[in-house]
């Protein structure tokens, strides 16, 4: 039999090379597949085929798509991210090929931002570039968590594992999310209908009331006197509220900017009650779940512990890790180094100090991400609870202060009648 060299791509789109004994090139083809890779081309001597089923090579094929610079400008959405993310783990782990596994996802797909981005990783991975340096590529849209995820993925031949993981993260993100949006939804609807009413009153309302009641001639009551004088400045001064609401912005958001704003920012949301004791646990749950995660797939606990510091999203924290990982560094356990730092809560310190104990860090971790869960969604069910009714109350007494500003001067009026 004569023999034929192929180059081909396994599951986790490395390019590899050799040579094989068949009959005719597709003969060569099929053997090649039974080794579990996917035939870009097979190759007779100086002679190159296709294999039927890739027609380009991996050079052409890189030429022909179109750069990641023009998908710059489009968007890919967190919930596209996700579903290709389950979709991929899923026709991994059937055993596809990665090349076919874009094919499958190419075909069903139907936003253009997201074809476009398939079709760029596919030549990628067809030119012979591995998946997480294709993903790179994205940095909006896939994160160094999810790159490093699938590197590790590949190291350890375990891609498809690695996908289900990263799809279960994504899944578990998008629902604390949606539930945090879900809780503040009802309240904020409150607040803006409780706001609108009071600018109706204020704007529209009172001023119609004033003159009736200046020719009254008699002494205003207080209340009523601080009610006109309020909906005067209102009425008159508008312009400048909005320029103050609008400066105090400006100037909050450009200080939120700098490093020692952030810092400031993210120490007072930890210590201010009652919400800084809630968004230490959503802080640490998004820290041991990302942390956890990333060991489970594989990834060293350095890079892992470097890459859940800028996703827990408050500086403090941030800080706190790093230290933790220099600690690391010089040799002490995970749990002990948490400790001497003392601003880690105790459930994540006591569950690292068993996972560490038990060899089960990875799962220990993210089974603490799901008490915190329980606990924070717990929590703002509660808050949610406190502040209709206080918004509630909000508007009774304010509309219970205007009623009684307009009644009082009726019921002066009435008694120098009598």
């Amino acid at each position: 039999m004569p023999e034929f060299t192929y180059k081909a791509l396994d599951k986790s789109g490395q390019i590899s090379t050799g040579t094989i004994s068949a009959r005719d090139s597709q003969d060569a083809a099929l053997k090649v597949r039974a080794l579990g890779v996917f035939p870009t081309s097979i190759g007779a001597g100086a002679k190159t085929v296709g294999t039927g089923v890739l027609d380009e090579s991996p050079t052409s094929a890189k030429k022909a798509l179109p750069a990641a610079a023009e998908t710059s400008g489009k968007k890919v959405t967190k919930l596209q991210v996700l579903l290709f993310t389950r979709e991929m783990s899923d026709l991994l782990e059937a055993g596809l090929p990665m090349d076919r596994a874009f094919s499958v996802l190419l075909d069903q797909a139907e936003s253009g931002p997201l074809r476009l981005m398939l079709n760029t990783m596919q030549g990628e991975i067809r030119a012979g570039t591995p998946l997480s340096d294709a993903l790179r590529k994205f940095p909006r849209e896939f994160s160094d968590l999810y790159c490093n995820m699938v590197k590790a993925g590949e190291v350890s031949g375990q891609l498809s594992g690695v996908m289900t993981r990263l799809a279960e993260f994504l899944e578990k993100e998008a629902v604390r999310r949606s539930q945090i949006l879900s809780a503040l939804t009802y309240p904020a609807v409150l607040i803006m209908v409780a706001i609108s009413a009071v600018v109706f009153l204020m704007t529209f309302a009172i001023p119609r009331l004033a003159p009736v009641f200046k020719d009254m001639g008699a002494d205003l009551p207080l209340p009523t006197t601080l009610l006109m004088g309020t909906s005067g400045f209102v009425g008159k001064f508008w312009w400048i509220i909005i320029l103050a609401i609008a400066g105090t912005v400006f100037l909050f958001r450009t200080w939120v900017a700098t490093r020692a704003g952030r810092y400031a920012f993210d120490k007072m949301r930890l210590n201010t009650p009652p919400f800084g004791t809630l968004v230490q646990k959503i802080v640490a749950a998004r820290l041991v779940r990302t942390l956890g995660t990333l060991l489970g797939g594989g990834v060293p606990i350095l890079e892992a512990m470097e890459i859940s510091a800028s996703a827990v999203g408050n500086l403090v924290a941030t800080e706190g890790i790093l230290t933790v990982k220099g600690a690391v560094r010089q040799g002490e356990t995970l749990h002990s180094a948490m400790d001497k730092a003392g601003n880690f809560l105790p459930v994540v310190r006591h569950m690292t100090a068993v996972g560490e104990e038990t060899g089960r860090l990875p799962q220990m971790l993210i089974r603490t991400a799901e008490t915190l869960d329980f606990e924070v969604d717990s929590a703002m069910r509660r808050l949610t609870s406190l502040v209709e009714p206080l918004v509630v109350l909000f508007m009774g007494v304010f509309i219970g202060f205007i009623v009684l500003s307009i009644l009082l001067p009726i019921f002066q009026i009435s008694s120098l009648v009598k």
